[in-house]
This record gives C-alpha cells, structure tokens and sequence, in this order.
C-alpha cells in the first residue's frame, strides 16, 4: 500500500494565525476562546488540554472583570467588542486579516451609503446563514446585510434599490460568479429609479459586486481534485461541524468516487470495511483534509492505516 498526504491540505494562514496566538497566550495564564477555536473536535480537545477554555455568548456576558478571550480567525461583530468593553474583558483578537479587511470594507460601504435617498441600498452577503464569520459580517451594518446562499433565494432582494454584493471568505468563486450573473439579469427586468434598460446601463450602474473570496482556500478545490485523481482511495479527514469540510469533500467525491468522509484515526477501519476496500493489494491511498484539519491528525491517520494489514 502507497500512503500520501496531501501537501496543499491542513490549516489555512488564519486558523493556523489564531492558533499560534492561543499557544502563545496561553503561557501568559487562563485564557478563554469564544466559540470553537477551529471546527475540528481533536483540536479543540488538545488545546483545551493545554488549559485554553471554550465559551459561548451567554458566558461572555457572566465572566468576571480582567479576564482574557481570544476572538477566532472567522471573526466577530461590533457588539461582541463592546461587550467585553462593558465587562472590562480584555480581547486577545485573532480573526483573520483577509476576514478582517472584509468587515473594514463592508463597515464602510455601510456608513457610506446608509442615508442615501431616497432609500439605502441593500448590502447582500453570498454566504451561509448562521455561519460565525457571517454573523461577524452582518454585524458591520447593524444587522440589516441580506445573506443568500445562491440563485433560488434571489426573491429576498428588493431589485428596485441599488445592490452591493460581497461574499464570505470562504465561499466558492464558481458560486460567486454564478449569482453575479443572476443578479444583473434580474436586475434589467426591474425600472431603476425611473429608468428602464432601454435608458442604459442602469442595472450594472446600480449593482456593485466584490468578489472577498479567500484564493488560499479557493484554490484548494483544484488541488484537492487533482491529488484525489492521483490516488485509488482516498480518505479525507475533516471535522463534523466545519461546513468547509462538507464542501471540500463532496468537490473530492467528484474527483474520486472512492473518497472516504472520516473524523478521526479510530474511525478509519468502519469506514474501509463499510466502503468494501478494505485488504485489497497494491493500493495508493490519499489522504487529505479541510482548512480547519490540523496536519499532526492526518499523520495519526497515516500511521494507523500503515497498521492495517
């Protein structure tokens, strides 16, 4: 048997950023994260060995003065910073740079435009509802950003108003692309301040689109297609809770039907024998993971699947 780990899979520069802030802090006494620092359940676990404690909003608000919370790579809202403010938390803030460079833009188009007349436009967020960096996202324009996840929830806007679109980090430029057209086509079947199509441009006028998708994490797809083309089975390796492992791995299954969903070195054999591979000769084995799967998992990974005769 062949054994491979993809060199492109593991932590993407944020997660692993924030990471590296909580090991370092931790060292300095008890530190709090708000939310799970990764959406990968041994990861958490290991740092929550090294004394790094998980909370959520309701803890936010309960725990005592001068205490430390580490804020996550997806990043937060304003009113989680003004809550430790009241509380006189101090924030160790890990979000992302490329998440953070999101919110500064999206704030601002959100002051900017917030009293135009004769009505705001719309902020729209190509995104998962719900998900922590959206609801960071949301929470630049006090909550009143639309999120949409593709084409079929189109009939949330109002194509009457000027549309500002901008996406999740994490998002899928495919995707992306796909609404883009989407909403210009809907656009030019609406009258835009008392204009129709046949005026102008008035449609592409009145629709602004920023494509703020991530390219280290969009990138991946094709690298992860590639690598799982390369091998007869492949086993991705990614947490229950991380949407970004959901994705990647269904884009693996389109590469290699053999591709094998697990979360942990003690799952593996269940998963070989379940998918009918398992004792089969002179096989080469991929494994990979998701921007939220840390590389020492994949290695245990590896090591077990050697031991498997």
């Amino acid at each position: 048997m062949q054994i491979s780990i993809d060199q492109h899979s593991g932590f993407c520069f944020g997660v692993t950023r924030a990471i590296e802030a909580a090991e370092s802090e931790l060292a300095n006494g008890p530190l709090y994260c708000l939310g799970d620092i990764v959406h990968n359940g041994q990861e958490v676990a290991r740092l929550e060995n090294k004394g790094l404690q998980t909370i959520d909003y309701d803890d936010l608000r309960t725990l005592p003065s001068h205490s430390r919370v580490l804020l996550r790579a997806h990043g937060e809202p304003p009113s989680t910073y003004w809550i430790a403010q009241q509380r006189g938390i101090e924030i160790i803030d890990a979000t992302c740079p490329v998440v953070k460079k999101l919110q500064d833009r999206i704030r601002a188009c959100y002051e900017t435009h917030k009293n135009d007349e004769p009505q705001p436009p719309q902020i729209v967020i190509y995104g998962k509802p719900g998900h922590a960096e959206v609801i960071g996202l949301q929470g630049q324009t006090n909550n009143t950003a639309v999120v949409i996840e593709n084409e079929t929830q189109l009939d949330r806007l109002d194509f009457s108003r000027p549309i500002y679109l901008f996406s999740q980090t994490t998002k899928s430029v495919e995707g992306f692309n796909h609404l883009v057209e989407a909403i210009l086509q809907r656009k030019r079947s609406y009258s835009v301040s008392g204009l129709t199509d046949e005026a102008g441009p008035t449609a592409e006028r009145s629709f602004e689109y920023h494509d703020t998708i991530c390219r280290n994490v969009a990138n991946r797809v094709a690298e992860l297609q590639a690598f799982s083309r390369e091998n007869d089975i492949v086993l991705f390796v990614g947490g229950a809770k991380s949407s970004n492992a959901k994705v990647l791995f269904q884009k693996c299954v389109e590469a290699n039907p053999n591709t094998l969903f697990i979360s942990s070195p003690d799952e593996l054999e269940e998963a070989l024998e379940q998918s009918g591979l398992a004792g089969k000769a002179d096989l080469k084995v991929g494994i990979c993971g998701a921007t939220s799967t840390p590389l020492w998992l994949m290695q245990k990974v590896r090591d077990k699947l050697s031991l498997i005769p």
